[in-house]
């Protein structure tokens, strides 16, 4: 079964991070990916640039009305994602619960309607 693990974080918890803060992060995520390549798990990962480079597409009466920045203004953005596969929800949560996202921001699972 697959699931992507959507990363939430707030933007504001990294506007005073220096570089030496920044390497730690991605040595924690390249450390995650290479546990979960090991593990035979990984199917793919993505980062998102900044919400506010979003823009949103809908339709309205079949007119398609364009909005700069994301869907909806919060707190907590979507930063990227996770997609993996294992043999059951308790195994999702086992490798979200060590993704590094889960540190400061929120890991919410969700499984694949494609693949079950």
């Amino acid at each position: 079964m697959q699931y992507t693990f959507l990363l939430y974080s707030n933007p504001a918890d990294f506007a005073d991070m220096g570089p030496e803060d920044w390497a730690k992060s991605k040595a924690a995520y390249q450390a995650y990916i290479a546990a979960l390549q090991e593990a035979g798990v990984f199917v793919a990962t993505d980062w998102l640039q900044p919400a506010y480079t979003a823009t949103t597409i809908s339709l309205k009466d079949g007119e398609a009305r364009v909005h700069d920045g994301p869907f909806a203004d919060t707190k907590e953005t979507l930063g990227g994602s996770f997609t993996v596969e294992v043999p059951d929800l308790d195994t999702a949560m086992d490798w979200a619960r060590k993704c590094p996202a889960a540190q400061t921001g929120k890991v919410e699972i969700r499984a694949s309607a494609m693949n079950g």
